[in-house]
């Protein structure tokens, strides 16, 4: 059954709100809720409804998009947990020491951890995220290099062939890189085969990879693959992840950032060296 006809057996109500997610990239319960004046049960209601015919995929407290192919609009991505990616990007942020040099790739997230950094000292930050070049380029401590190649009009990243050779120039301390989707069995995934070749340049030039990913990233699909969980080194997102996920974290030695409301940041999962004792694996640690 086509979307088209799909969307032709809906109520006003459910229209509507299926127009507003596609428009937003995520509907909240609450906020239907006021908006329609009616129930949060009946939203849920409607929202089930809407993930049966495979128009909106649930997630807490709301649904977002249901597309597996294409990714969400730039402005849609941007206002989708917008909140979590603030408490990520500082966590992440708190990851990179001064006097460093780094990768930020494309992506919402990655551009929050950017904002997080303006107020560091001896940076080097390589990019082909052009909204990351106009966060730092006015910092007078942080040296800003972008890559060339290919523009995309809808949200700045820089991709194309260009891009990964002037990637492989380098050998960075660390790279923070974003993703649409991530499966159980710990597959980091995306949309543009383009960008996915940008991102993989950044994984094998860095010594330290960070990603950064809210916790909707596992309700969503994407058909190209990045890399896998192992190959990263802080996996940093808002809500603990899928037990068996953050099994394989556990067992592959990645070290899982849970990224709480007030900037909190607990390693749920933590693999970084004690310099007292350098073979401990500490667990349950908290930093701000």
């Amino acid at each position: 059954m086509s979307t088209q006809v799909k969307a032709a057996n809906l109520n006003p109500r459910q229209k509507e709100i299926l127009n507003h997610a596609r428009i937003r990239g995520e509907v909240q319960v609450e906020q239907l809720a006021e908006t329609f004046n009616v129930t949060p049960q009946t939203i849920r209601r409607d929202l089930n409804q809407l993930r049966e015919l495979g128009l909106l995929h649930r997630v807490h407290g709301g649904a977002i998009v249901h597309d597996g192919v294409s990714n969400l609009g730039y402005e849609a991505r941007r206002r989708l947990s917008s909140g979590e990616k603030e408490a990520i990007a500082h966590c992440a942020a708190q990851l990179i020491p001064d006097d460093t040099s780094l990768f930020i790739n494309i992506g919402t997230t990655t551009e929050q951890v950017a904002r997080h950094l303006v107020n560091r000292v001896g940076l080097l930050v390589i990019t082909n995220n052009i909204n990351v070049v106009n966060t730092l380029r006015e910092c007078e401590t942080i040296q800003v290099m972008t890559a060339g190649g290919i523009v995309r009009r809808e949200d700045g990243g820089i991709v194309g062939d260009a891009t990964v050779d002037f990637i492989a120039q380098f050998k960075v301390d660390f790279a923070v890189v974003g993703a649409s989707a991530i499966e159980v069995d710990g597959t980091v995934l995306d949309y543009d085969p383009r960008e996915v070749r940008v991102a993989q340049a950044i994984i094998a030039n860095a010594r330290s990879i960070i990603l950064v990913a809210d916790s909707t990233k596992f309700e969503r699909n994407a058909p190209m693959r990045i890399t896998d969980i192992s190959r990263v080194d802080y996996f940093v997102t808002d809500r603990m992840p899928p037990p068996a996920f953050a099994d394989i974290c556990r067992e592959r030695g990645v070290t899982l950032v849970i990224a709480a409301e007030g900037f909190k940041c607990h390693a749920a999962v933590d693999h970084r060296q004690d310099v007292n004792n350098p073979s401990a694996e500490t667990s349950g640690t908290s930093f701000s």
